[in-house]
């Protein structure tokens, strides 16, 4: 009995982390570098978690959760925003 109801949380496991792949992957500007997540490894995980945290901060500066999807474009509208303000 155990081992069927661990197969299907495998399975509901698995069917949820294709449905979320195929999300990222059909969003304009997502991305992709979550799309295989499941696979990393701890310290990769780590990383990442590090990495969106960073986001969460430059996005805390800009008073605007979602205003943007990654850190590279954070940056960019932050120092965008920076150099505004000073001119």
């Amino acid at each position: 009995m155990v081992f069927l109801i661990q197969r299907s949380q495998n399975k509901d496991s698995l069917v949820l982390h294709l449905k979320l792949n195929e999300l990222i992957a059909a969003t304009q500007g997502a991305s992709n570098r979550l799309i295989n997540a499941q696979d990393f490894s701890e310290e990769e995980i780590r990383l990442l978690h590090d990495f969106y945290s960073l986001l969460v901060e430059k996005a805390k500066l800009d008073n605007d959760l979602g205003q943007t999807h990654s850190v590279e474009e954070a940056e960019d509208n932050h120092h965008d925003k920076l150099a505004a303000h000073r001119e």
